[in-house]
């Protein structure tokens, strides 16, 4: 579900004034006057597209969590199966739950962060992240290159991946301040439920509180 946003709201007003001014401006030419036709019709086609492009933020916002200090972004139990082998079991703010059997000796879990310009604080947009994709890490850079990998996505499917976006498309530098990856990892030894958390620094992950040492 679309939580509606500032953002949203602009991009519904603007396509909608947009539409009214190519509807008049059709009217223009039906009572043949041109010049009020194009001019109608151009401003119609700006907000349009004006509206457009912030409803295609909003929407591609809307998989990422706002956070200003730091955030629990997953609770993970972990448990070995096999020498080099684990299960991670996640349970997401949301109420989502996933479990992910996972080859090597460390759990790695990875993220995109968005750092919006402090402008855009005013249209309601704050920094934000999406877990990406969590995997299984080796100790040994041999292991690393022979042993089996497992990677699995954290991330949910969305019609705009504003992330992927700005990594091809300079031209919304101005409108995003930075944006960039963060991960995390910690050896799997014994059973244990660990925090995953999000700061303005990146990724950490915790022991949960009241968990065995």
């Amino acid at each position: 579900m679309i939580i509606a946003s500032p953002l949203l709201i602009a991009a519904v007003a603007l396509g909608a004034l947009g539409a009214i001014l190519i509807i008049a401006g059709i009217a223009a030419l039906l009572r043949l006057r041109p010049l009020g036709f194009v001019l109608r019709v151009l401003a119609g086609l700006t907000l349009m597209s004006l509206g457009a492009l912030a409803g295609a933020i909003a929407i591609g916002m809307q998989g990422y969590r706002a956070f200003t200090r730091e955030d629990i972004a997953a609770r993970i139990r972990v448990q070995p199966i096999a020498p080099q082998r684990f299960s991670a079991t996640f349970r997401f703010p949301d109420g989502r739950e996933a479990t992910y059997e996972l080859a090597g000796d460390e759990i790695y879990v990875d993220a995109h962060i968005l750092k919006w310009h402090p402008r855009a604080s005013l249209v309601g947009l704050h920094t934000g992240y999406e877990l990406d994709r969590v995997t299984g890490r080796y100790h040994g850079i041999k292991d690393e290159r022979a042993a089996p990998r497992t990677v699995h996505s954290l991330a949910t499917a969305r019609p705009v991946d504003l992330f992927a976006l700005r990594r091809r498309y300079a031209f919304l530098a101005p409108l995003l301040d930075a944006q960039y990856g963060s991960a995390t990892f910690v050896p799997v030894t014994q059973p244990a439920e660990y925090e995953l958390r999000v700061s303005t620094t990146g990724l950490l992950i915790r022991q949960s509180k009241g968990a065995a040492s």
